[in-house]
């Protein structure tokens, strides 16, 4: 898609009337008095959460925000392609591959050696390496991810909406109240047009906070954010321009001889692009603001750099200045480490109200989504009953780790790209390599969940080499059996909150009286320790909580899908309709076998158990019914 030609135009580029496309009222009227979870912060955190929750009508959530309507400009505007994995489960990835630019490749310049004051191309690599994900990394303007979130919560069962123009006052927790109570009352003032001073007044099971790196609500709960700046501050840019530089429509890094570094972020539409630009080094205890630097001295500054190119701005569509600091809080929820065998958390907090960083090397938003679609599923696992509520405490061990990752890498990644570079490209060779080295870190690929009571044990990971306990589960192609549509196994997953269940079978006749695949379907269906019967609600669909799924080894022209055990083709909804969608085969006239993808035990096949979140949490023998039991009765709670 091209627009922003006649200059930059915020909201969706398929609205033709300008106005039309920033309308957004969000709730009107009184936040309700009670809810199950209330939610402060419309950032990416904060509305990834509340699409998640949107989805279960059974609960009651609001999101409250105190700027006076939705972003519109601005922001962080990379997305990694596990997000994008994440984005396919909620159901607008199409729109956002349709809508953003994409990161292919991404080239280097350093100084020239013969005249250092000129820069020169010094390398250009694969932005993303081969089969790393079936989704692009991509760059698209936050607001729009807003705006697809936003979508998705109004159209969701719960019809959500923002409450917008609220301030958070304060908020406290009565210590004396059971599981099950509202135990946290949080008090809001009004900071719109007609109704400022108005004071309101909410009772909460769980509050989260994703407001930012000032949060109120981190500081209600005692949590401070640790860490120090860099003494660098840099100005970001989103501008319409006219260049002579070759590689403007490339993401490229650029390293000067005297002053400073250049990232070059195309974006979408076409023709703005976005430019982070290294300033100056600040003074300890100095801050950006007291330097009082204009727009016209970022576009000098990327001007020096970009030397023997020109660059002509024509509109700033947004702009501003920040400091670099990488700062992380010791805990993501308000108990105390060692009252964590004793208290249950009620308020937690996400994104950039527990780590802040530079977004030079685009994980912010990224990581921020994360940690709400991790903390989602949970939160409603707990309010559906299907789980303790001691599985909260999950979330801050899980998340703040990662967080202590993205801050290491940050401070390293920061560093390369202040350093000065050498003549002799040393600093710009050591750069390209960092970044082909951490391909899989920005990519978002690399998170590694230790094992706990939803990450299993690694005894039987040589059945699945290529689907790691602990990290994301990676797709492949394979071929629908019921009609031979080629689909990605992992698009099966969708932002519901269950468990899935897939089984690879052996090199056998999986309609056979005595395969694999049926004994595991029989278990599933029949035996009283069936984690399908006991934590299935009575009258729910048989898929409603753990979602089986089953891989073949034949090409599915061989396969009869009417001979396969009824738990395959179950009935489901009010006329009792046949699922055919649970079974697939490998897409071999295509080359893509997933077995051999994925490095699937052939002769012996295996159980993969996928987490709601898409992070594989365990890899079993498929006759290893015990261990299958044994992993969902370790947290879940029976039915009924």
């Amino acid at each position: 898609m091209q627009f922003h030609l006649n200059g930059f135009q915020p909201g969706d580029p398929e609205i033709a009337d300008p106005a039309e496309r920033v309308q957004a009222p969000g709730a009107a009227g009184a936040v309700p008095e009670e809810v199950d979870v209330l939610i402060v912060g419309c950032g990416p955190a904060g509305l990834t959460l509340a699409a998640q929750l949107a989805q279960f009508p059974d609960i009651k959530t609001c999101i409250v925000e105190q700027k006076p309507g939705r972003l519109l400009v601005g922001q962080a505007d990379g997305i990694a392609c596990r997000t994008m994995e994440m984005f396919h489960t909620y159901g607008f990835s199409e729109r956002v591959l349709k809508e953003a630019y994409w990161v292919n490749e991404t080239t280097f310049w350093k100084p020239d050696e013969r005249t250092p004051d000129k820069i020169v191309r010094s390398g250009r690599v694969q932005d993303v390496e081969d089969g790393l994900s079936e989704f692009p990394h991509l760059i698209l303007n936050q607001a729009r991810i807003h705006d697809g979130f936003l979508d998705i919560m109004r159209k969701a069962s719960a019809k959500l909406e923002p409450y917008y123009s609220r301030r958070l006052i304060d908020l406290e927790v009565d210590p004396a109240a059971g599981p099950a109570d509202h135990a946290v009352t949080v008090r809001l003032e009004r900071v719109d047009a007609g109704n400022e001073g108005k004071v309101e007044t909410i009772r909460a099971r769980y509050v989260v906070g994703c407001d930012g790196a000032r949060s109120t609500v981190r500081k209600s709960i005692g949590r401070e954010l640790h860490g120090d700046s860099a003494n660098h501050a840099w100005g970001v840019m989103d501008v319409l321009a006219v260049t002579d530089f070759p590689d403007i429509r490339f993401k490229s890094l650029i390293q000067s001889a005297k002053d400073g570094s250049l990232l070059i972020i195309p974006r979408e539409g076409g023709y703005m692009v976005r430019i982070y630009v290294e300033l100056a080094k600040l003074d300890v205890g100095e801050r950006v603001a007291n330097r009082n630097i204009t727009a016209e001295d970022v576009i000098a500054k990327a001007q020096r750099i970009l030397k023997p190119h020109t660059l002509d701005v024509k509109e700033i569509a947004w702009w501003s200045v920040y400091e670099i600091g990488q700062r992380l809080t010791d805990k993501f929820d308000d108990v105390p480490e060692a009252e964590i065998a004793s208290r249950l958390p009620r308020i937690f907090i996400a994104g950039d109200a527990c780590h802040t960083h530079s977004p030079k090397a685009g994980q912010g938003m990224n990581v921020s989504m994360q940690d709400a679609f991790n903390l989602g599923w949970k939160l409603a696992a707990v309010l559906r009953r299907q789980c303790a509520p001691g599985l909260l405490h999950s979330y801050s061990a899980e998340r703040q780790a990662v967080a202590k990752e993205l801050i290491d890498f940050d401070r390293e990644w920061s560093g390369i790209l202040a350093s000065a570079a050498k003549a002799g490209g040393a600093d710009a060779a050591r750069t390209q390599d960092y970044f082909v080295r951490h391909g899989r870190y920005t990519a978002g690929t690399a998170t590694h969940y230790k094992p706990s009571v939803l990450t299993g044990a690694t005894s039987h990971q040589h059945l699945a080499e290529g689907l790691v306990i602990g990290k994301r589960f990676h797709s492949a192609p394979v071929i629908r059996l019921a009609d031979a549509k080629p689909v990605h196994l992992g698009h099966a997953a969708q932002a519901d909150g269950r468990f899935r269940i897939y089984a690879f079978s052996p090199a056998e006749n999986p309609a056979a009286s005595g395969s694999a695949i049926r004994a595991l379907c029989n278990f599933l269906a029949e035996a009283r320790q069936s984690p399908v019967r006991r934590y299935t609600p009575a009258g729910a669909d048989t898929d409603s909580v753990i979602d089986l799924r089953a891989v073949f080894q034949q090409v599915h022209r061989e396969l009869a899908v009417e001979a396969m055990p009824p738990v395959l083709l179950p009935r489901k909804g009010r006329y009792g309709l046949i699922d055919y969608e649970k079974m697939f085969c490998p897409d071999l006239k295509s080359g893509h076998d997933v077995f051999a993808m994925r490095g699937i035990d052939r002769p012996a096949g295996c159980m993969v158990v996928v987490r709601p979140d898409q992070y594989v949490a365990s890899v079993l023998p498929l006759d290893d019914f015990a261990g299958l039991a044994a992993y969902f009765d370790a947290f879940m709670l029976p039915a009924n």
